[in-house]
């Protein structure tokens, strides 16, 4: 099971402390085959989260928590500008030493600068603190207007919610867009997962691997038993057995989540009619989409859209989430 630790110093804003374990805590709770776990390591010196309501909080980990992390999580905190304490740099390096993946979002950046592992590579953080960043750091090329940065094993982000855009951004990185994508939808909208209405996508790591991505490449098709069989080279019975065994459902209803899944990318990223949609995913007509949509999510395609629309922008002052938008979701 892959080990993500946070590192937390003195005044780190209490969003910072729940950020990793509330997104790779939903794409574990989300996906059977995704597993993490999320450390809370206290750096020397910690004592409580940052103003304006400052809580305390006795993390289970000390720096040894980082000993054996596989990716290693910075976030800001007050003192940022001031510089982290030794030991802090020596875990740092070390980890960087083994190998380890680290990430710094917002003033978490200015901490890791501080060990001399951005030197020389690209790196960003909090907007209003870019221009300090690059002063203090002349040798690191600091990106303004970065949203997740990468270069080679350290991932900086900028933005109010730059740990879940980073989250987002290494959730990706190992389980795949459509994880990151479940795992977004999941945290924007806290749709309980285990819900029946919920309309997840179990994930095939088997021999249905091929099959699944083909017809998911071909949604707007109609698509039968006879030609999904076909693809796979099986019988329909042997498909419907094999369907059953990867992913716990019938073909052709999983035809249908995927084809609701994608309904709901398509309202969450862009601004096409209901008709087009139901036309992209397969469902034919608009009546079809808000009736299968609505037996799977509850709400309608309409409902959906403005209420994740509403609250994406309240959370970041923009109607496009952490992933940004589809661009190929223009309205005709």
């Amino acid at each position: 099971m892959p080990v993500i630790a946070a590192l937390l110093l003195d005044g780190v804003p209490g969003h910072h402390v729940t950020t990793p374990a509330v997104c790779f805590g939903t794409a574990d709770r989300c996906h059977p085959r995704v597993s993490y776990e999320v450390r809370l390591c206290a750096a020397p010196g910690f004592r409580s989260t940052g103003g304006p309501a400052a809580f305390g909080l006795a993390a289970p980990w000390g720096l040894e928590g980082l000993a054996e992390a596989d990716t290693v999580l910075v976030p800001g905190h007050e003192g940022h500008l001031d510089g982290p304490p030794p030991e802090v740099v020596g875990a740092l390096r070390a980890a960087a030493e083994r190998g380890c993946r680290i990430g710094a979002f917002g003033a978490g950046t200015f901490t890791l600068a501080a060990t001399g592992l951005l030197d020389g590579r690209r790196a960003a953080t909090a907007r209003g603190l870019a221009a300090e960043l690059a002063r203090r750091h002349p040798r690191i090329a600091v990106d303004p207007d970065g949203v997740v940065v990468e270069d080679g094993p350290f991932h900086t982000s900028a933005g109010v919610l730059g740990g879940v855009d980073l989250c987002l951004r290494l959730i990706t990185a190992d389980h795949g867009v459509a994880v990151a994508v479940e795992t977004e939808r999941q945290l924007f909208l806290e749709l309980p997962a285990d819900d029946a209405r919920a309309p997840g996508v179990p994930v095939s790591d088997g021999a249905l691997g091929p099959t699944l991505g083909w017809l998911e490449a071909r949604l707007d098709r109609p698509l039968t038993l006879d030609d999904i069989a076909g693809h796979a080279g099986l019988t329909v019975r042997g498909l419907s057995r094999r369907f059953r065994a990867e992913t716990g459902l019938p073909p052709l209803q999983y035809l249908l989540r995927v084809r609701i899944q994608r309904a709901q990318r398509l309202l969450e990223r862009g601004d096409e009619p209901v008709a087009r949609i139901a036309a992209r995913t397969g469902l034919g007509t608009p009546a079809n989409l808000r009736h299968h949509f609505q037996r799977y999510t509850g709400t309608t395609p309409s409902v959906y859209r403005a209420a994740f629309r509403s609250l994406v922008a309240s959370l970041t002052g923009s109607p496009d989430g952490p992933m940004g938008p589809d661009r190929g979701a223009a309205a005709d």
